[in-house]
């Protein structure tokens, strides 16, 4: 009898058909910063015409940041009501929802799609690493990098043609930020077919994560996230209006918004491929984190100078953070339902941390009358950055659920 058409030999058999599987995570995954990546630079725009200040426009991305901490505690429980595969569809269709809301014509309604869209992609920050674990078992690696280069490369396009859109495009700001429900239904309806494909669900987590509070390697990571959630979430929020202050026109500043996020795809992609393949992922770390702190470096000090170099370096260095954290909780764990676990604890406080980063550096920068001040203390962020990313890459695990939490000897 001829068996049923698969993949090829050594490449793991989704639980769901292969193509709605990998279609169901690339769809979720470009919806992942695209949303809030198109706000940096359309933020002059946003506040001449709504009358919001520094500070408050600032909280245009740090609502979302203090969602993604928030839900994901939740997260985990909702999984294990609805599956991953239903827990995923719901937040696709509140992110085009939450689209929707935040293109209204009123200033509460910004706030409130904004926090909405915020809830959405917190449920899939979660949820994906532990879907990749179940799913792909034995190419987590180069999953979590194709996943986390596709979110990349989607916040990247975002921040590029937001301006573009609004003013040429003619959509205004609330168009430009409107126009990617498209995407988000996309993702939805994908979904839905891998619900009525018919197969069960995958089971969430069912590891406290109060079980890990002890373990000073999921701290370790948890600091890893948060702080390079800082770094990011503060450059895609400022460094536009950064650059207006050289001298730089609104589109050129959104574009080199743009080209921070591009140019580290490749690392994006690649450390997380590698990483699976070393005991120790320390040597990747001291690489990025000195390049990402050349080019702030550079920023603060000649910022008008080659600004392109300074972009650059940044983005290489920092383009494999994200791909690092999320690949930190696969290794750092020994089983999916501590990969999930893992997942809500750094998620919740890491983007409790970052959520502080894009307000601050608005009221820093109000205070002090120029980015002198905030760019010192990003600088200082890129250290303890530095040295949180030495511990969480080191060659150990955190200890299964039955055993002692806080050891966090090698696995």
């Amino acid at each position: 009898m001829k068996e049923p058409d698969g993949p090829r030999r050594g490449i793991p058999r989704p639980k769901t058909t292969g193509v709605l599987a990998v279609a169901g995570v690339f769809l979720i995954a470009a919806n992942m910063r695209a949303p809030i990546t198109g706000v940096g630079p359309l933020l002059g725009e946003i506040r001449r015409d709504t009358g919001l200040s520094s500070g408050a426009a600032g909280w245009l991305t740090t609502i979302p940041l203090l969602a993604f901490s928030v839900l994901s505690l939740a997260s985990p429980g909702l999984a294990r009501r609805l599956g991953l595969e239903r827990s995923l569809f719901v937040a696709a269709v509140l992110l085009a929802a939450g689209l929707v809301v935040r293109s209204l014509p009123a200033v509460p309604t910004l706030f409130l799609g904004t926090a909405v869209v915020g809830t959405a992609i917190a449920v899939i920050n979660v949820l994906l690493p532990g879907l990749i674990k179940q799913d792909f078992p034995r190419s987590v690696g180069v999953m979590t990098g194709a996943y986390t280069t596709t979110m990349s490369f989607m916040g990247a396009v975002s921040s590029g043609i937001s301006v573009p859109l609004a003013q040429r495009g003619g959509l205004g700001w609330r168009g430009a930020l409107g126009c990617w429900v498209v995407l988000a239904a996309a993702a939805a309806v994908v979904w839905l077919v891998r619900l009525r494909d018919g197969r069960r669900a995958p089971e969430g987590s069912s590891r406290s994560i109060r079980s890990l509070l002890r373990a000073p390697l999921a701290w370790q990571v948890t600091m890893f996230m948060g702080l390079q959630s800082v770094i990011f979430y503060v450059m895609v929020t400022w460094l536009p209006e950064i650059l207006r202050s050289e001298g730089m026109d609104a589109a050129s500043a959104g574009w080199m918004l743009s080209i921070f996020q591009l140019v580290g795809l490749p690392a994006t992609f690649l450390v997380p491929a590698l990483a699976g393949r070393r005991p120790s992922q320390r040597g990747p770390v001291a690489l990025t984190v000195t390049l990402s702190g050349l080019g702030l470096l550079g920023l603060l000090l000649a910022g008008g100078v080659a600004p392109a170099l300074w972009v650059v370096l940044m983005g290489i260095g920092g383009g494999s953070f994200i791909s690092l954290s999320y690949t930190f909780f696969s290794l750092r764990a020994p089983d999916a339902q501590s990969v999930s676990a893992l997942s809500g604890m750094a998620q919740f406080f890491g983007y409790l941390l970052a959520a502080i980063g894009p307000v601050l550096f608005g009221y820093l920068y109000e205070a002090t009358g120029g980015w002198t001040v905030p760019l010192v203390l990003l600088f200082l962020v890129i250290v303890a950055l530095f040295f949180s990313g030495l511990g969480a890459a080191r060659d150990a695990r955190i200890a299964p659920a039955d055993g002692d939490p806080g050891d966090g000897r090698k696995g």
